[in-house]
């Protein structure tokens, strides 16, 4: 793990310290300084310009830490996946990797798992529908 480059590094760090409660209220702490500092600066057009900026900065920054958060998690995530897939016995192998696929080949492998799927919520409706039942009585 001390191999890896440093910008995985400092997006570890920094999504982990950007979650904390801490972080959080400071940044509240921040938001209720500038407000309060608000009549001080007369509500200047620099006063206002600072938070917009700031905030501007640090959302911009913010967004490439969390995409690289969400590719790391998301990496992770398919590989215990593909794993599952692999390692249960008559899983289709086939689904392994399956997020590689163009668009319109993973909307024709949706499609036949969705018809699997109505045609299974279709058999349990029939199993649990009393008026499908041989008696004709539901209440035994």
């Amino acid at each position: 793990m001390r191999n890896q480059p440093w910008f995985t590094r400092f997006a570890k760090w920094a999504s982990h310290a950007t979650g904390r409660p801490a972080t959080f209220a400071l940044a509240t702490a921040t938001i209720v300084v500038w407000a309060v500092t608000g009549p001080l600066f007369g509500f200047s057009d620099t006063w206002q310009l600072v938070i917009n900026t700031s905030t501007t900065i640090i959302t911009f920054l913010m967004v490439f830490l969390i995409q690289n958060t969400q590719n790391r998690d998301t990496g992770a995530m398919q590989v215990k996946l593909d794993e599952l897939i692999r390692a249960i016995e008559g899983a289709h192998n086939a689904l392994l990797d399956l997020e590689e696929l163009e668009e319109d080949d993973l909307d024709k492998v949706r499609a036949d798992y969705l018809k699997l799927a109505a045609a299974a919520r279709s058999s349990l409706r029939d199993m649990t529908d009393p008026a499908s039942s041989d008696s004709g009585d539901a209440g035994r």
